[in-house]
């Protein structure tokens, strides 16, 4: 093998970053031409995070998810890096984080290159303790609440004093979001809340709800939808932890919502205009869930790839068999090609008026986050 120096003398890229197990990374990490997405700004993030998931989070990831709870002093520890505003979308939200540590605006690459770190853990609960809270609860609060009600979440939030979650789903609606029933009755200046919330990610931990409840009437449909801010500390809420076969350190959760009065205050946006927001938010999700679980397919095939190479039957091992070869190379093609597809999308978010994103890559991020699922499904 040459002298990487002499290597580099005649114009050859050697820059790595990593273990250098093959496609346990994105190819720019292995001496590939970088695609002209990232800078140095981007390197620094990641060899920022790299020893933090090494040292903070793999030896104890796996103890966390039995016990059914990352403890949140992890999140504030990212919070402390510098790094939890960064999930929130852009741009970095300076009102209530202040300035950027890190020394820059962060861009959707840099988000990117965050989940995919933090995603090495190979952790659902992990990642989606993040994103429950972070990527969709916070967002509507920081967009559209009301002046107060920022004051009052968003930056303890940000620093993880705090937490927050999304709660649209109900045990009679999902995907179907026109057809929620938990309704909010105006009576003066509060909202008479009742009704239940099912899978709600976070939920358990929670300290606030961003919840979509129904002003309207049943026949209005996606008309007659809001969001309000709604305190697990305020009477008539409860909440029960519900058992998964996964993700448990994410504390998926029943809500239930009993005659719980809410301030009047704590509308998020315009009444009967919360099917605009919810839409709205949808991207960005996509978006986070497609980072984190292309990188959970990668760390399957950096395993397996691990085993492969170690476990002999036959008299050879098993990555000498021509139909496990395949196999490996199955899941390479397809991780490949998905982190491909998902950093276009990444350079669409990154380039596009934040309102030409919202109009154009619905589809897209849809079909990616399809992709990404399928793909994550075939490597595990």
């Amino acid at each position: 093998m040459m002298d990487p120096k002499m290597l580099a003398k005649m114009g050859i890229n050697v820059e790595t970053f990593g273990d250098m197990n093959a496609f346990g990374d994105p190819n720019w990490y292995q001496a590939f031409n970088n695609p002209g997405y990232y800078n140095e700004t981007h390197k620094s993030l990641r060899a920022l995070i790299r020893p933090f998931v090494d040292e903070e989070l793999m030896p104890n990831i796996h103890e966390w998810d039995e016990a059914y709870k990352i403890p949140q002093e992890v999140y504030q520890k990212i919070g402390q890096m510098g790094l939890l505003p960064m999930t929130v979308g852009r741009p970095w939200p300076k009102k209530f984080a202040g300035e950027c540590p890190l020394g820059y605006e962060p861009d959707y690459f840099h988000e990117l290159v965050l989940y995919d770190e933090l995603s090495r853990t190979g952790s659902g609960g992990f990642l989606w303790g993040l994103a429950g809270g972070l990527v969709i609860g916070l967002p509507p609060v920081l967009k559209w609440a009301t002046p107060e009600v920022k004051e009052k979440v968003v930056a303890p939030v940000l620093k993880a004093e705090k937490v927050i979650c999304l709660a649209i789903t109900e045990p009679m609606a999902g995907s179907d979001v026109a057809q929620l029933r938990c309704t909010a009755k105006k009576e003066g200046d509060f909202y008479i809340v009742n009704g239940e919330k099912k899978w709600i990610t976070n939920g358990i931990f929670a300290d606030y709800f961003t919840v979509a409840v129904r002003t309207g009437s049943q026949k209005d449909g996606m008309k007659g939808l809001s969001l309000l801010l709604i305190e697990k500390s305020m009477p008539g809420v409860t909440t029960r932890k519900m058992k998964c076969s996964g993700v448990w350190s994410s504390g998926t959760t029943y809500i239930t919502f009993d005659d719980v009065k809410v301030p009047a205050k704590n509308l998020i946006g315009k009444e009967n205009a919360g099917f605009k927001m919810i839409m709205a938010n949808f991207n960005h999700e996509r978006f986070a869930i497609c980072c984190m679980t292309n990188r959970f397919s990668r760390v399957c095939l950096e395993e397996a790839l691990k085993f492969s190479s170690k476990r002999k039957t036959f008299g050879k091992a098993l990555i000498q068999h021509d139909v496990i070869r395949w196999k490996l190379g199955e899941m390479v093609r397809q991780i490949e090609s998905t982190h491909a597809w998902l950093e276009n999308l990444t350079y669409q978010m990154q380039t596009m008026h934040h309102m030409e994103a919202t109009m154009k890559l619905g589809g897209s991020t849809a079909l990616l986050k399809v992709q990404c699922t399928k793909v994550f499904e075939y490597c595990a």
